[in-house]
């Protein structure tokens, strides 16, 4: 019963753990893991014949009888596996975080409420109706899984009507977490260990401000990395700069400001009070991502998020057994440090490592390992408090600063609480403003900030200037700071594209002032005048100068279509082509060779991108990278990325505005190299008859390759889990009708010779040729909208090029501009086909 779990899954590789199927009297446990993979959902288990019978249930259970939630049944689990928690590494099957949600007993009842026996209960499990009583933390009461007739795997997850059901809509990502167990174990010993005494208990509200505090030294912001042998070198960390002063059983911790952080990170304050001496320290506080690097906004999560790894990266001492130090250069100090500090690799303290003499060296493998840069300090140093000099200097690999929240504006879509914070920052006594930013938030994150922010609002607007932002504001006092990260700063200190990283609880709005950094400028790379030739031009489009080049480069070999008669046809189909890619993050594949040679995918616009080409920053889930998607709204635009090699336009299926709400729901009909086009067609008329049935429109293009794409309008009313549950109905539903030719199988060995109708493009991120797109194919075939009469045997994606399609426009005009427009009703389609 576990083979496909084991076959599934290399145990060297993750720390999920390998189950056998237990024998014995079921204990009848169930749990509820919120697993953050390829895209959110909670996973169902029920402790069954020896293994946990599992579950899939994209929006997690309802208390609510009236939500009934989609549950798809996957392999069998361990029963080890209910107390599983951590993060699956990338790369692996289920890759992503899992965190135990809910957890309790299951008892398995008839419909009238009364308890089964382990037989009669798998009985009813085969009839694919199992009626069961939870007693959980968060889950309580009557509940039923119905087996779907249409589909076996899926089944519908359902509270009864009893005491515990609520009325209102049931979210349970806005459940309140249970109370972290206490790393004490109490079991072992009766007795408290001695050094929780040191440790302050939990500030629940705000955080204590210490009377007398040692302020930090600082760094001076520096431009370039360098070499010298009188100079040491260490990894800048991204965390709260802490400072620890332990004298006897009394331990405090806290920030630079002196705020307490005892309180805030008890781990921490608990391994400096188990150290040896009387120290005091200087270090970093930082939450370690699953590939082992400091992420800020993990610490602004720390509570959430336990599996990941705390660290107090330590890199000065200041006192030491009661005996000041300052006075001592860095390297002796350091030296001391590292004496005094646990040799074990795992601790939660730990010694901040340097380099001597080579800043260079070690700048560029920061960069290879996407830290946010290097300090550098002066070997010889003495430690100055709260003194900022030469001595010690900071060179950024990212661009991040402390931003004030001086407002924020309306959400907008189906956004909640706000959509963007205004920020500011102070120049000599006037507050300015600096930008604003609606990305880098979770609605967790946006609902806690809203609460925050909500006993500062304020009547009038602290600025003396007029702000101009798109939607109306709410001012606030100018009192919490925010850490953003951005592209770039303008000549007159405007952040482009800054992303909200979370609060700098550690530093006062007072101290936010303007940077002496020097603004970062994109180089204008210049080509020599011996190098222009015939096959270059300077054309203006939009207002836009664009210096268009290799115009004889040869994209086709086979065909001898040059990039000038690419760049051709794109600059007269803009006016069809751009409402498609309007407002929608692009995912860029390059040609620069042409169709034969070595293609690139690039979704980052990167730093040589012009200033005046639109991006959107979007944090990407499988890096934890914020991308800077382009964004293609004018003709200027277009033919920018048509010279740089980009043969097709490949958006999202949802806009920046709703990015998690996709236009319309796609079906992808994707032939193996042994299907005819008819078989194609065939599928494709059975898709068109199944909508035709539910009473939704459709509408249908070539891929411009070897395929067929239905499109069914949405106009983001409704999720991408939704969109895709409705596409793989259909797609179900379809290959259940040609079973000879189909397959709903994605792996390319698994599927054979067969049709794959892939209903897995509606998700977030993913990308297909847009309509009227060129595709890196035989003939520059294009991605072409047909007429639904057109759908029959005799087609072929060969016939449309980019030589015919402004034609075939002008002819029929654009006949998939609805794809566009109304969206369908997929409850009330749905109902139609007996869902």
């Amino acid at each position: 019963m576990l083979t496909l779990y084991n076959k599934k899954r290399n145990f060297k590789n993750t720390p999920e753990p390998k189950g056998n199927k237990q024998s014995g009297a079921a204990t009848h446990r169930f749990v509820v893991q919120r697993h953050a993979a390829s895209r959110l959902h909670y996973d169902f288990r029920l402790e069954i014949d020896g293994v946990l019978k599992s579950w899939a249930v994209p929006k997690g259970p309802s208390l609510n009888p009236s939500e009934k939630r989609l549950a798809v049944q996957v392999e069998d689990h361990p029963i080890s596996y209910i107390d599983f928690s951590g993060t699956i590494p990338e790369g692996n099957y289920g890759a992503g975080t899992v965190e135990v949600w809910d957890k309790g007993i299951f008892t398995p009842v008839d419909e009238k409420g009364n308890d089964l026996t382990d037989k009669q209960a798998a009985a009813w499990m085969k009839k694919g109706e199992f009626k069961f009583r939870l007693k959980g933390k968060k889950l309580n009461g009557e509940f039923v899984l119905v087996q779907l007739k249409k589909d076996p795997k899926n089944w519908l997850l359902i509270k009864h009507k009893d005491a515990f059901a609520v009325s209102k809509p049931y979210n349970p990502d806005k459940v309140a977490k249970p109370a972290a167990k206490s790393s004490v174990d109490t079991k072992k010993s009766s007795k408290p260990k001695k050094v929780a005494a040191a440790i302050p208990a939990p500030v629940k509200t705000k955080q204590e401000k210490l009377a007398h505090f040692h302020k930090p030294m600082l760094a001076t912001p520096s431009a370039d990395p360098f070499d010298d042998k009188d100079w040491v070198f260490e990894i800048k960390w991204d965390g709260y700069r802490a400072i620890s002063d332990r004298a006897g059983k009394e331990l405090k911790l806290y920030s630079r400001n002196g705020l307490s952080f005892a309180g805030k990170y008890p781990g921490v304050a608990a391994a400096l009070s188990r150290l040896k001496h009387n120290m005091i320290l200087d270090g970093e506080i930082v939450v370690l991502d699953e590939h082992g690097k400091p992420s800020f906004q993990l610490l602004q999560q720390y509570g959430d998020h336990p599996e990941y790894p705390i660290i107090y990266y330590v890199f000065d001492l200041l006192f030491l057994n009661g005996k000041d130090i300052r006075h001592l250069p860095l390297i002796e100090r350091k030296a001391l440090l590292k004496k005094a500090l646990p040799k074990t690799k795992n601790s939660i303290v730990r010694f901040c490592e340097h380099v001597k003499a080579n800043g260079k060296d070690f700048f560029r493998n920061a960069i290879k390992m996407d830290l946010e840069g290097m300090i550098a300090k002066r070997a010889d140093s003495e430690y100055q408090e709260g003194v900022r000099n030469n001595d010690w200097l900071k060179i950024k690999n990212h661009n991040t600063r402390e931003a004030i929240i001086a407002g924020f504006t309306a959400p907008r879509g189906g956004r909640q609480h706000f959509g963007a914070l205004i920020l500011a920052e102070q120049r000599g006594r006037q507050l300015t403003y600096i930008g604003h930013t609606g990305t880098g938030f979770t609605e967790k994150t946006l609902r806690d900030l809203w609460d925050q922010l909500q006993p500062d609002i304020i009547a009038t607007s602290p600025f003396k200037e007029k702000i101009k932002v798109n939607m109306p504001v709410t001012w606030v006092k100018p009192r919490l700071v925010a850490q953003v990260k951005f592209t770039e700063k303008t000549a007159d200190g405007m952040l482009r594209h800054p992303v909200y990283l979370g609060l700098r609880e550690d530093k006062a709005a007072a101290d936010v002032k303007q940077s002496n950094e020097t603004p970062q400028k994109k180089r204008a790379m210049k080509k020599p005048a011996a190098i222009q030739s015939a096959n270059e031009k300077t054309v203006k489009v939009n207002s836009r100068t664009l210096q268009l080049t290799n115009l004889h480069k040869v994209y086709w070999p086979k065909d001898k279509i040059t990039k000038g008669a690419l760049i051709e046809y794109y600059d007269k189909i803009a006016p069809v082509l751009l409402p498609y890619l309007k407002n929608r993050p692009l995912s860029l594949k390059r040609n620069p060779n042409g169709i034969d040679e070595q293609a690139f995918y690039q979704k980052d616009a990167g730093a040589n991108f012009p200033e005046w080409i639109k991006t959107a920053p979007f944090l990407a889930a499988s890096t934890g990278k914020t991308v800077d998607y382009t964004i293609c709204n004018d003709k200027a635009t277009l033919l920018y990325l048509a010279n740089l090699g980009c043969i097709e336009m490949n958006p999202w299926n949802s806009t920046v505005k709703s990015p998690d709400k996709p236009s319309y729901m796609i079906m992808d009909i994707d032939p193996s190299e042994k299907n005819n086009f008819d078989q194609v067609i065939e599928t494709v008329q059975v898709i068109c008859a199944l909508f035709e049935k539910a009473g939704a429109t459709y509408y249908c293009k070539t891929s411009g390759a070897t395929g067929l794409h239905v499109f069914v309008p949405l106009n983001a009313k409704y999720t991408y889990e939704q969109a895709r549950s409705f596409g793989e109905i259909i797609a179900t539903l379809t290959q259940e009708q040609l079973p000879g030719f189909t397959s709903l199988e994605r792996s390319l060995k698994k599927r054979g010779n067969k049709i794959y109708i892939d209903y897995l493009q509606n998700s977030r991120g993913q990308t297909i040729a847009s309509a009227y797109s060129v595709r890196p194919v035989a003939g520059a075939q294009v991605s072409t909208p047909l007429l639904l009469k057109e759908i029959k045997k005799g087609l072929h994606p060969s016939q449309f090029t980019i030589f015919n399609i402004e034609k075939r426009v002008k002819e029929l005009g654009d006949v998939f501009y609805m794809a566009l427009k109304k969206g369908n009703n997929i409850h009330s389609c749905l109902k139609k086909l007996g869902y």
